[in-house]
Formats: C-alpha cells, sequence, structure tokens
C-alpha cells in the first residue's frame, strides 16, 4: 500500500461530526476546547434541538479541570447534512448509530465526498472497520478512533484499522487525539468491542451473574467495585495490579504460588443468559440503588467523580480558567 499523505495532526483547524447524539456531542466538547471548529450534522431536528445543551453540560465539566488556552465554545455550527458539516473539515470523526449497514452506507458516502487527505474515524464502540470501509474508494484513510464515555471526560481513545487502512493514518491518528489531551491506544488489530469495551463487558457478566445466582443483589456488587477493585484500577491495570499482588517476588511470584487459585476462579466465573427474569432482577435492583435520582442526576454525579479523579492525576500545567 503506497504511503498517504495527511495533514499534520497538530494542525488540525476543522473537524466535522457526523451524529449528534451523547458521543458525538461528547466529541464536539473535546475539540472546541481545543480550539477547533466544529460542524456537526444530524439529520434528526429533535437531536439538533439538544445538540446546543449538550454541549454546554459537556464544556462545564471540562471547564472544572481548566479550559485550555484557545478553547472556543462559539466555534460550534450544527447542520442537517452531511455535505454541508464537512465542507472545508480537515478530519471527520463518524457517530452514527451503531449499525454496520448504516455506517457502510455512510463511510462510502463520506469517501465519495471528502478529498483523498482527509482521514475518517469512527466511534463505533463494536463494529469492525474491514466491512465498513469495503465500499470506499479510499479504504486506507478508514479507522476506528473509538472513544470510551462519557467522551468529554474520559481519556481513552482506542485506535485500529480494517485489512484495507493504511499504517499512515493509524499513525496519524494517534498523533492527533494525542495532541487534543486524548490518550490513545492502538490494537494490533482489530477485534468486535475493542479492549476496554471486551474488559468491561467482562465484568458485568460477572457482575450479573452474582446477581442472577442470589450470592449478592444489585446495590452490594456495585458497592464491592466501587469501594474495592475500582479504586485500585483508577491508578493502575489489571496487569500491573497482579504484579503488585506478588509482592516483591511480582508476576512471576505470583503466578508461581497463587496462579492455580486464579485458574480456579477463572473456571469458576459465570456466564449468565439475560433472561426475563434476571433482567427483572437487575431493574428492581437499580430502582433500590438509585433511590429515585433520575438519569441527569446519575450523569452529573459520575461527571462530578470522574473530575475530581482526573483533577488528582492531573500534572501542574499552565490551564487558564
Amino acid at each position: 500500500m503506497s504511503p498517504m499523505t495527511f495533514p499534520e495532526p497538530e494542525t488540525i483547524n476543522r473537524v466535522a461530526i457526523i451524529g449528534g447524539g451523547l458521543i458525538g456531542a461528547g466529541w464536539a466538547a473535546c475539540f472546541l476546547t481545543q480550539g477547533i471548529a466544529v460542524a456537526i450534522a444530524d439529520p434528526s431536528p429533535k437531536a439538533r434541538d439538544a445538540l446546543p445543551g449538550q454541549v454546554d453540560s459537556a464544556w462545564a465539566a471540562i471547564q472544572q479541570l481548566g479550559l485550555p488556552r484557545g478553547a472556543r465554545r462559539d466555534q460550534l455550527t450544527i447542520h442537517e447534512t452531511t455535505e454541508a458539516a464537512v465542507d472545508g473539515a480537515e478530519f471527520v470523526q463518524e457517530c452514527a448509530p451503531d449499525r454496520q449497514a448504516v455506517k457502510i452506507d455512510l463511510f462510502k458516502a463520506l469517501d465519495a465526498i471528502l478529498p483523498v487527505e482527509v482521514p475518517i474515524g469512527s466511534s463505533t464502540s463494536a463494529l469492525l472497520m474491514t466491512p465498513v470501509q469495503a465500499g470506499c474508494r479510499h479504504p486506507g484513510r478508514c479507522f476506528n478512533g473509538h472513544p470510551f464515555n462519557p467522551v468529554h471526560l474520559v481519556p481513552l481513545v482506542e485506535v485500529s484499522g480494517g485489512e484495507e487502512t493504511s499504517t499512515d493514518v493509524l499513525d496519524w491518528a494517534m498523533r492527533f487525539y494525542r495532541s487534543i489531551g486524548k490518550h490513545p491506544v492502538r490494537l494490533n488489530r482489530e477485534i468486535q468491542g475493542h479492549i476496554a469495551g471486551r474488559l468491561s463487558a467482562a465484568l458485568w457478566r460477572e457482575a450479573v451473574h452474582l446477581v442472577a445466582e442470589g450470592i449478592a443483589d444489585v446495590e452490594a456488587v456495585d458497592a464491592a467495585m466501587v469501594h474495592g477493585p475500582g479504586l485500585r484500577l483508577a491508578a493502575m491495570g489489571p496487569h500491573m495490579i497482579y504484579h503488585l499482588a506478588g509482592g516483591q517476588g511480582g508476576m512471576a511470584h505470583y503466578l508461581e504460588h497463587l496462579g492455580p487459585s486464579q485458574q480456579r476462579r477463572w473456571q469458576d466465573l459465570g456466564t449468565p443468559d439475560l433472561t426475563d427474569d434476571v433482567q427483572s432482577l437487575i431493574l428492581r435492583g437499580l430502582e433500590t440503588e438509585t433511590a429515585g435520582r433520575d438519569i441527569s442526576t446519575l450523569e452529573d454525579e459520575r461527571d462530578k467523580a470522574l473530575v475530581a479523579i482526573l483533577k488528582s492525576r492531573q500534572p501542574n500545567a499552565d490551564k487558564a480558567e
């Protein structure tokens, strides 16, 4: 595959976002705080009407961390059509519904409209890029740049490509996301759910199993995570956590002495089915745990907690309020 030429990641001034839902609004806030103009398109009048408020909410959360110099909330434009939004865009972040047929058609349309030097990244949480890029004339510039919710606060972006994705665009994506304050990680090959989504799915599967088997209720399972492993996972990843679990001998000592017991735990993990009864258990448990708080209130609580965690990890940087 011949080398591809893209604009310098650190010089991007205009981005188009296709899809104005929760993820699109979060991305918009991220780009705007970096002084990048954003044109966002959504065919739904309801979605377009809700966008300013969603961006304002995300902007306010980021502001608590300290806005970078050059942040511009007034650089957002909202459009009905994809064609209008991508006019003059130097990068496109696709955030349409996570359905393969929708994304195939959208990428084919974007590929036909955009100059060849404009990279196209997808926010898909579960789909592979290989079938999505198959209908494009320039599939090499298409990649997955999957954020983690809430996009405006969580730094993670998972970068992967399909069979026809150029390594040049993956290199570009890593530089670009890093330049806007994200923490990109690169997959060696594409996989459904990427890294973090699969880790989260594995954790929730066992959480559902514990509830379904009557071992603990929803509130107890959530509390065990928040007040136990969740604290460590905010500081380091699972491999490093188990490395420290081995004491001075590290992972080698852990594997030698506790590897067999870990293997037995793996073999005993559950594989629950989301039957009607199990779903009812989860819903009743959440009704108790939420104690009447609506989604907006819970999102606000989550964001405040995330801001506090991020502030604790934040180096002393020159920020402008």
